[in-house]
């Protein structure tokens, strides 16, 4: 394994990131995800293999993520020893001062630690003021229950006056961006991307496999999740025409290095300066095809090859309005 610091931190994570929206309660958010068995596996697959970083958020699965995350962290490590990220937007008062010192209660009882190494705000709030989350999440570091924090989906600009708020109040600053970005979908290459390589934040991009679309050379998936994931099919099959010549490519480098697509897809993310992509898994050997992946090393004519057939997508990640209250599947088909 190989790992890298977070942003300017001393938070030193694993260059592959355990997604936790594959574990919790099937029915509550997903049908595929892993009851509490299940998920002790994967954690502590992962942890054979060195990887020492999670990612979860309080609205995964009704909080049965956290739950479970917690447990099998508890049973199978010293709390030291990893790096556990969880989010805050997905619940009432959004990103209000209140709701999150609400909220962060939350997430710690439910993961059973007295602190949080990361914590992300899961979208931009469009209702409070940047000033107050900024100073809550600030309040958080200072008072021991947050080590850093972060942000996810937003567009550009957004991110950037929030970061400008914190410096000019002399708040804690966001250090990683948790932003849509695979081979099928850069459109954050524009902006946001540039702004957080200025500003030294950590990518750990969601999404890096585009939900399977990248591990096979056909579109459609036999597994579960690739049946009855609706949040997927609202995200990538508008484009899938197009995006077929991408994953073609895929296929052909993969029989070209004689490794899977979606080592070939993790190739390319860490090759454009992502920290940790975050690989949902719901079998334990998925998390050996992302660490080997590590192994392989593309050519900047196998990254041109990749890229060249990609057009401008519609937005798929960042949002123009809050959602209504309730609601978390987003981009739903």
């Amino acid at each position: 394994m190989e790992y890298v610091k977070l942003g300017q931190t001393d938070i030193n994570v694993s260059k592959v990131c355990v997604g936790c929206m594959s574990f919790g309660k099937a029915g509550t958010m997903h049908d595929w995800t892993l009851d509490e068995h299940e998920t002790e596996k994967v954690v502590q697959h992962a942890l054979e293999l060195g990887i020492n970083f999670f990612d979860t958020a309080n609205g995964y699965s009704l909080g049965t993520s956290e739950e479970y995350l917690g447990k099998a962290l508890k049973k199978n490590i010293p709390r030291d020893q990893v790096v556990i990220a969880s989010k805050v937007y997905f619940n009432e008062g959004r990103l209000s001062k209140k709701a999150i010192m609400r909220e962060i209660d939350g997430t710690l009882q439910r993961l059973g630690t007295d602190y949080l190494d990361l914590y992300i705000i899961h979208r931009f709030d469009y209702e409070t003021p940047i000033e107050e989350t900024m100073e809550a999440l600030n309040e958080l570091v200072q008072a021991g229950k947050v080590r850093a924090i972060g942000a996810s989906a937003m567009y550009g600009y957004q991110f950037y006056n929030m970061q400008l708020v914190a410096r000019d109040h002399g708040w804690a600053q966001f250090q990683t961006m948790e932003n849509h970005y695979n081979l099928l979908y850069r459109e954050d290459e524009r902006e946001l991307i540039p702004i957080c390589k200025q500003m030294h934040v950590s990518l750990m991009p969601y999404s890096p496999l585009a939900a399977g679309h990248l591990t096979r050379p056909e579109w459609e998936g036999q597994t579960l999740r690739g049946r009855t994931d609706r949040v997927a099919m609202g995200k990538y099959d508008d484009s899938q025409v197009n995006d077929m010549k991408i994953v073609e490519r895929v296929h052909e480098l993969a029989q070209k290095y004689n490794v899977k697509m979606q080592q070939i897809a993790l190739a390319w993310e860490w090759a454009k300066g992502v920290a940790s992509p975050i690989v949902g898994a719901t079998k334990a050997r998925y998390l050996d095809d992302a660490v080997y992946a590590l192994d392989v090393h593309l050519t900047p004519e196998d990254i041109a090859y990749l890229e060249e057939p990609y057009v401008p997508h519609r937005i798929v990640g960042a949002i123009d309005h809050n959602p209504p209250q309730g609601v978390l599947l987003l981009d739903k088909k």
